[in-house]
Formats: C-alpha cells, sequence, structure tokens
C-alpha cells in the first residue's frame, strides 16, 4: 500500500506465543512451555507446562531491552509476566505465600467477559477493517502500531477518537490493484477509486448501528475539497457536480477526506473518520481467519471473475473471497447494486463465524488475524494507531450484533441517461432514510428505542398551542439552501398565518441540523411552529429562564432543510420498500 505513514518495529517476534490469562482476563506474549528460565540468582530451571505454579518476576526495562537482544533463552524468560494467584520467587531465592482467592474474582470475570464482548465485536463488524482493534485490545505492541497506515485529512474528520453522541465511520474498499496477483483485473495504473462504500452509523446509546452502502456509480455532487500534501501544504481540489461518488477518491488527487465531504454533502451527516482497504487486504485477511462460509442459492461459474462455487455453503478464502465480492454476473440482475448485497452477506457470515469458532481465542491465529488486518488497514490520523482503535473498538463492542442493520441506499435509474447505467438517491425513500439516520433512529426492532422515539416525537408536541398570530419568530439560516430564510418566513406568513416572522439572513455559521431556540414561558408558540413546519423532537432547545413578552424564538435553519413546508422530522419506522438485512441471519446469494 502506498499510505502517506508505514512505519516498522521489531519489538515482537511471530515465534512467541499468545496465551490468555485466566486470572486477568488478558493474552499475553509467553514463553514455550518447555522453555528455561533465569530465577533472580542467575540459575536456570524449566516450566513443565501450563499447570506449573511458578513465575519469574517482572523484569526491567533495562533487563528487558537486554534480553530482547537475540538470546532466545533468555528473551523468553523475561517475557514471563507475574500472574495474580500464583505463586512467585522472593527477591531472596524462597517462595512467598499463594494469597487467599480474592473477593473480587466475579467481578474479574465480568471485566473479561466485557473484553472478550470487545474483541469478538472488533473482530466481527466490518470485518476487514475493525479486526486491527482485536490485537490492540490484549497488546498493544509497536509492531501492529507500525503495520498501520495514515491520511491526513485535515479538517474533514474528528480528531477525537470516539464521541459521547452518534458516530459515523465510513468504510471504503478501494480498486487499487495493489498487491501479487492484482494487476491482472485491469486498470492497473488507477489510484484507485471509492469502490465499496458503507457508512458505518452508530447511534448515541450505543444500542444499534446501522451500516449504509452507497453505489460506486451513484451520481451525486463533490464538493471542493482541502487535501493535505507530503510537503505539508495544502490544496484545494475543486468540487465536481453530477458525477459518479466513486470519482471522490483517488482521481485528480482526491483523498479519502473528499469521500467523507462527499457522504456529508449526499446524506447531511458528518463523518469522524474512514478506514480503507484494498483488494489485497480482501485477500489476505480471508484467508487469515481460516476462510468465510457462504451461502449460494445456486451454482455459480462466472468466467469473468473466474468464481465457481456450488449450491449450498462453502468456504472462501484469498482469489476466491476477492472474486466474490468483485462478482456482477452471477446474481440478481447483474448490477453492482446485487453485488453489494452479496458483500453485505459476506461481512455478515465473517461477524456470526468469528463469534462461534476459536479464531478470537487461539493465539495463533489471533496474532496472523491481527499482523494481516493492521497491514491492510489505512486510516485517518485521528484513529492512527493500536490505541485509538482500542478505544474506538470498545466503544463499538456495546453494539449487539442482532441490532446491526445492512441497508443500501434506495436509488433509481438516472432520468438523464437514455440508457440507464448509473443511478440517483431515490426522491423519497433516499431522503426518510437520511433523516431517520441523523435523528439516531434505529433501524433495527429494538422495542425500548422505537418506544420511546415515538414518546419523544409526541411529548414534544403536547400542550397548548399557541394561535398562529402570537408565535412571534427570527429565522436564520445555517444550512445549504440559499435564500432559506426569507423563503421560509413568506412561507409561514403568507400560508401559515405567522405575521410576527421575521428574516434575519444567514447565521453566524452553518450547521447541520435545524434548531428552535425558545423560553420556557414561549413553549406553547413552540409547539405551534413545530407542528407547522414537521421539526422533530432534538429541534426544540428550551432555554432555563422566561423571555420578555415581544422577545421572538430563534429557528436556526440547519443542512437538514430542503425548503419551506417540507418537513425536516424523521420516520420512526424504516420505509416498507427499503430492504434491510440485520447481521445475526444467514442469507444465502442469489
Amino acid at each position: 500500500m502506498d499510505a502517506q505513514s508505514r512505519g516498522r518495529a521489531d519489538e515482537i517476534d511471530p515465534a512467541d506465543q499468545w496465551v490468555l490469562n485466566p486470572h486477568t482476563g488478558n493474552y499475553e506474549l509467553r514463553l514455550d512451555h518447555s522453555a528455561e528460565e533465569r530465577n533472580p540468582s542467575g540459575e536456570t530451571r524449566s516450566t513443565s507446562g501450563s499447570g506449573s505454579r511458578s513465575a519469574t518476576r517482572s523484569p526491567s526495562r533495562a533487563e528487558a531491552r537486554a534480553e530482547a537482544s537475540g538470546r532466545r533463552g533468555d528473551a523468553q524468560a523475561s517475557g514471563r509476566r507475574e500472574v495474580p494467584g500464583q505463586r512467585r520467587r522472593s527477591p531472596q531465592g524462597g517462595r512467598g505465600q499463594e494469597p487467599a482467592p480474592a473477593a473480587g474474582r466475579r467481578k474479574r470475570k465480568q471485566q473479561k467477559d466485557r473484553r472478550k464482548k470487545a474483541l469478538l465485536w472488533t473482530g466481527g463488524v466490518m470485518a476487514v477493517v475493525l479486526v486491527a482493534g482485536s490485537a490492540g485490545a490484549y497488546a498493544l505492541y509497536q509492531h501492529f502500531n507500525g503495520n498501520i497506515s495514515t491520511v491526513d485529512i485535515g479538517n474533514a474528520g474528528n480528531k477525537n477518537v470516539t464521541s459521547s453522541g452518534p458516530m459515523n465511520i465510513l468504510i471504503i474498499g478501494t480498486d487499487k490493484r495493489t498487491g501479487a496477483g492484482n494487476e491482472g483485473y485491469g486498470d492497473a495504473g488507477s489510484a484507485g477509486h471509492a469502490d465499496t462504500n458503507i457508512l458505518f452509523h452508530v447511534s448515541g446509546d450505543r444500542t444499534n448501528a446501522t451500516a449504509l452502502s452507497i453505489p460506486r456509480d451513484l451520481m451525486t455532487d463533490i464538493p471542493d475539497c482541502e487535501t493535505q500534501q507530503e510537503d505539508g501544504t495544502t490544496e484545494v481540489i475543486a468540487g465536481t457536480a453530477g458525477t459518479r461518488f466513486n470519482n471522490s477518491l483517488g482521481q485528480e488527487g482526491r483523498d479519502p477526506g473528499c469521500t467523507m465531504r462527499t457522504v456529508k454533502e449526499l446524506t447531511g451527516l458528518s463523518v469522524d473518520h474512514f478506514m480503507m482497504v484494498d483488494f489485497n487486504a480482501v485477500k489476505e485477511l480471508s484467508t487469515a481467519v481460516g476462510g468465510v462460509t457462504v451461502c449460494m442459492a445456486k451454482p455459480v461459474d462466472d468466467p469473468k471473475s473466474h468464481l465457481k462455487l456450488p449450491q449450498g455453503e462453502s468456504k472462501v478464502e484469498g482469489e476466491q473471497a476477492l472474486a466474490l465480492l468483485r462478482t456482477r454476473h452471477s446474481f440478481g440482475n447483474e448490477s453492482d447494486l446485487d453485488r453489494i448485497k452479496v458483500q453485505q452477506q459476506f461481512l455478515g457470515s465473517m461477524i456470526r463465524q468469528m463469534k462461534s469458532d476459536d479464531t478470537l481465542t487461539s493465539p495463533s491465529k489471533l496474532f496472523k488475524l491481527a499482523d494481516a488486518a493492521t497491514n491492510a488497514l489505512t486510516v485517518d490520523s485521528g484513529i492512527g494507531s493500536v490505541a485509538k482503535l482500542t478505544s474506538l473498538a470498545k466503544e463499538l463492542a456495546k453494539v449487539d450484533t442482532k441490532n446491526i442493520t445492512f441497508v443500501t441506499l434506495p436509488v433509481i435509474d438516472n432520468p438523464d441517461e437514455p440508457t440507464p447505467v448509473t443511478v440517483v438517491p431515490h426522491p423519497t425513500q433516499a431522503k426518510q432514510l437520511f433523516a431517520m439516520m441523523r435523528e439516531d433512529t434505529s433501524l433495527t426492532e429494538v422495542a425500548a428505542e422505537k418506544k420511546a422515539a415515538k414518546k419523544k416525537q409526541k411529548s414534544a408536541l403536547e400542550g397548548t398551542k399557541a394561535a398562529a398570530g402570537d408565535v412571534r419568530v427570527d429565522v436564520f439560516n445555517g444550512g445549504d439552501v440559499s435564500g432559506a430564510a426569507g423563503a421560509t418566513v413568506s412561507w409561514l406568513q403568507i400560508d401559515k398565518g405567522v405575521l410576527k416572522s421575521t428574516n434575519k439572513a444567514n447565521a453566524p455559521a452553518k450547521i447541520d441540523k435545524t434548531t428552535l431556540e425558545y423560553a420556557p414561558n414561549q413553549a406553547d408558540q413552540a409547539r405551534a411552529l413545530a407542528e407547522m413546519m414537521g421539526l422533530p423532537a432534538s429541534a426544540l432547545k428550551q432555554g432555563t429562564t422566561d423571555a420578555a413578552e415581544t422577545e421572538a424564538m430563534k429557528l436556526t435553519l440547519g443542512a437538514d432543510f430542503e425548503g419551506a413546508g417540507t418537513p425536516i422530522a424523521a420516520p420512526t419506522t424504516v420505509p416498507k420498500e427499503i430492504k434491510k438485512a440485520t447481521a445475526d441471519k444467514a442469507v444465502c446469494a442469489e
């Protein structure tokens, strides 16, 4: 890969093994069980297997460095760590007493369970990119740190690893032909397009997540993009209107930050981070996990992708896994949209597989997987280390896989093409889906959350409502629609009778979501205006002190505002026309 900051480190010897410490729940680099150890006096002794009750003292930093110089016996001895609950030699060579079982033993088990859940989640969800955190969850070693490639995307993302609210992570699979054997796929000199794109939205309460696939052939607008150059300077790449989404990366020097900005332009959702992989990553990672189980509704024999699979279940890895994710001519109507479905099914299968097999409890498999994953991964500098990826993984681990929903952006054929090749967003369904994601509404049947969303929206409008003639509001434009404040005031006065509305032109800064600020004694006015405009409950911002009689409320139109009279509130359920699938259910590709 040609990322900007590929590192190197030699601190970890792959010959060392990873062993689960049952007392702490941590994986540790540990010796071969037959290796010799040195006691504090310099004598050597042999360990006799996992049942040994003795362990050496923890080495100092100086000793650790000396031991790492190449003397395998010494290095192995220094790799041992003291384990709570085991006997150890005292500095004088005597034996310490084995502590009685601590009262907090159950607490340790709970911590272990949480770590295991985080590891499973990290190794499974969006498997080919988030698995890097699984290594970090147990050993933050520079070996894996040095594997990760980073790109400086300037102000396109979030400098903080996580946030207390919703998070949006853009997963990008490029068609760049890096890696042995990939030149034969054509377009060998390409800088890589945004070929596979999944916007992974994690809810603020971490109860659910939505994986939104964005078709590469979607016609959209790419905004101006500020990119960071290798010499430290910045260059603004002019935007392009009405072009394929996949041109948002690699073309004309665009970096992943440009793709992130394009997603925001399209959906109204700010993207916090990106994770990117290429063809080679698919091959390496599918092999590292021992193959991924997939299901075909009928036999597949595609001469173009060279994919051959029998009907029913089979395992794919390496070249065959890549062929499955690339093929278009074996499923549905042979379009990119049907290929997206197969990609979603592949990821869902990997999630289920890694939860059920021993990949994440086998030291050798875990090392191989973590090494392959971090080598395959390119991320923004905000999460460009194993420690940062681990912090992110712990947040993502809170989401139950049954509440991870895969959905594809609703589209229609491009009406501007006599013979449609590209697509455009569905005029109503896409807006509804974007609104639900902006409002952090779950696409899965999370009963408690669904009920709470409806209750919140209902309660926001409950109570007395002021007459239209008594509503006072100043309207500011903080969105992207030119003249929105003036148009809204005209609509309010002429269509709704809100004569005490005033156009305050542009807001001091642009905002993503429309807000209505009001005082407690203006609640009846706020409810009336919210009902007229179709504002969501989250738009209502009540202050703490009452306002003067002639003081107006403050309405600031955000990027979610589409036009006067167009409701902003998101639906509470997914439109039935939108097809979705959850990560916990197997589906056979058709």
